[in-house]
């Protein structure tokens, strides 16, 4: 079953469908990265960027598990109704993605399918582990580095990336 699959819950009225003409490309992606940097991340930073997070999907009506990780510690979680517990699943295995890379995990996609394989065909990882599906995002510290991570499951990957970008623009927008 693919990611895109085991989220049968979503709205499609709510959540535009995968479109190729629609993904950004690599150069893209990693230059929007380079502008999702953080001066400092707490505990309090965590709480607000993840009741944004909330808020977002709430508008959306959208049926996502949340989760923000710091260090090896769960700073914030959230599992809104429609999500379920392989939400949870997800969560965990694309965060695992960003803590091995230090990028998200979109962009861990993008760079396998940008050599025209697959990151479950070429990374030699476990993909009951790992998994390079969009919507987990690194923490990036100024001056420090990745510490952490912003992810949310429940809709198709592109959409969860989507999310944890826009809220994470939005966090750092307010300063």
């Amino acid at each position: 079953m693919t990611h895109n699959q085991s989220h049968q819950t979503h709205n499609p009225e709510l959540t535009p469908r995968f479109h190729p003409e629609l993904t950004p490309t690599l150069e893209e992606l990693e230059a929007q990265e380079r502008r999702l940097v953080f001066g400092r991340f707490t505990h309090d930073d965590a709480w607000a960027l993840g009741s944004l997070l909330v808020d977002k999907a709430r508008e959306r009506q959208a049926p996502v598990a949340i989760d923000i990780h710091r260090a090896g510690q769960q700073l914030f979680h959230a599992a809104l109704p429609g999500s379920t517990p392989d939400n949870d699943a997800w969560i965990a295995r694309k965060r695992r993605v960003v803590e091995r890379y230090g990028t998200s995990s979109y962009i861990v996609g993008a760079r396998f399918r940008a050599k025209g394989t697959t990151f479950e065909d070429s990374s030699r990882l476990d993909p009951d582990t790992y998994a390079a599906h969009g919507g987990s995002v690194p923490i990036n510290v100024e001056g420090v580095g990745v510490i952490g991570s912003v992810t949310v499951s429940g809709l198709p990957q592109l959409e969860d990336h989507r999310m944890v970008v826009e809220a994470v623009e939005e966090f750092l927008s307010k300063g």
